[in-house]
């Protein structure tokens, strides 16, 4: 008996929710399931049925329903992610992003920031805007990391406050993280080493205590 074929659409759909509702995707995402023109056509029809939204030129998603709001944008960082799976490059959170992420701030920025080793590109997400700006690798000490988020608030909160990024990252870094900042210090600019320094070296005196 001859086996029916599961459709391009319904791979697709299958793997979407398999990630789970707020999955953002391109379609590259979806390139080991078809041609790139039979994905695109899946897409189309994906998003005309209802099942996926079309967030952006080539950027989908699988999106969150909220009982009263509906359907809810989706997360920056999600966003950010589909985009550097697309080109195969890095993005890291940066500026007041960062800062927020890392409990520096309360206040959560209009515009979410990223670094990345690939093209730049910008998303409006509603009032949100979703910013990837393209940076030399000097730019980007471990990128897409919590070491690099610590760099990056860093660099935004800048030494007048590095004591307080010391402080939290100390608390909130696993042991990894630290010596994954220990080992970048060079990377960093020359006013920043002293604080990364003292972060790695709490990785040590936890094994050592």
């Amino acid at each position: 008996m001859k086996t029916a074929t599961t459709s391009v659409p319904d791979r697709i759909m299958r793997r979407a929710r398999a990630g789970g509702r707020g999955g953002v995707f391109t379609p590259t995402d979806f390139l080991d399931l078809a041609a790139r023109a039979a994905v695109d056509q899946a897409l189309s029809r994906l998003v005309k049925n209802g099942k996926l939204r079309r967030v952006a030129r080539g950027l989908y998603d699988y999106p969150k329903l909220h009982p009263k709001l509906g359907a809810l944008s989706p997360a920056p960082d999600d966003v950010a992610r589909a985009l550097a799976r697309e080109t195969g490059s890095q993005a890291q959170i940066a500026g007041a992003h960062a800062a927020n992420a890392l409990g520096l701030s309360m206040q959560v920025p209009a515009k979410s920031l990223y670094l990345t080793d690939g093209p730049s590109r910008r998303i409006v997400l509603g009032k949100r805007v979703v910013d990837l700006r393209h940076a030399s690798p000097k730019h980007l000490v471990a990128p897409g990391s919590p070491a690099g988020t610590v760099v990056q608030a860093l660099r935004h909160v800048g030494p007048v406050r590095a004591a307080d990024v010391a402080q939290v990252a100390t608390r909130r870094l696993s042991a990894s993280d630290k010596r994954v900042l220990a080992s970048r210090v060079i990377q960093a600019p020359a006013w920043m080493r002293p604080t990364l320094i003292s972060i790695g070296r709490t990785a040590s005196d936890a094994v050592n205590g």
